[in-house]
């Protein structure tokens, strides 16, 4: 007996004005990334020990003094951040307010993942990557279904 084929309908490709919109979305987001995260280490360093300096930034990242160095640069000239000599980095208004933000939203995207059932250790470490490509959209669903929990 011959085995029936069945035809799996192949998925519909977007349009290249949809495909450009969404990997467009995703290279900003990665390219933000980064400083949300070095901001938000500084605000949580400032609140912890009075002081964000480099070497502990670089530390804490994992990551070369130099490399620590070079985005705190960037920081500085996106307004997001002032540097004192032999005092360290500290953060703008501008970069305070944007710290509190991906605070904020990581913090959404922890509890929703701990709601459906990620481990909340593995929900920390995952909401470091999805934190910065979320939309909006989605995190206003996301708060939504916590709600109604």
């Amino acid at each position: 007996m011959a085995a029936k084929m069945e035809r799996v309908a192949k998925p519909q490709m977007p349009t290249e004005a949809a495909q450009a919109h969404r990997f467009g979305k995703a290279r900003t987001a990665q390219s933000t990334a980064l400083l949300e995260d070095y901001v938000e280490l500084i605000s949580d360093l400032l609140a912890s020990s009075g002081e964000a300096r480099p070497t502990d930034v670089a530390r804490r990242f994992g990551v070369s003094h130099a490399t620590a160095i070079k985005t705190i640069a960037r920081l500085k000239r996106e307004g997001l951040a002032t540097s004192k000599p032999y005092r360290g980095v500290f953060l703008t208004q501008e970069g305070e307010a944007l710290a509190e933000r991906v605070r904020a939203r990581h913090r959404l995207v922890v509890d929703l993942l701990v709601a459906v059932g990620v481990p909340p250790d593995c929900a920390e470490a995952d909401a470091e990557g999805i934190e910065h490509h979320v939309s909006d959209v989605a995190l206003d669903a996301f708060r939504h279904f916590l709600a109604r929990r």
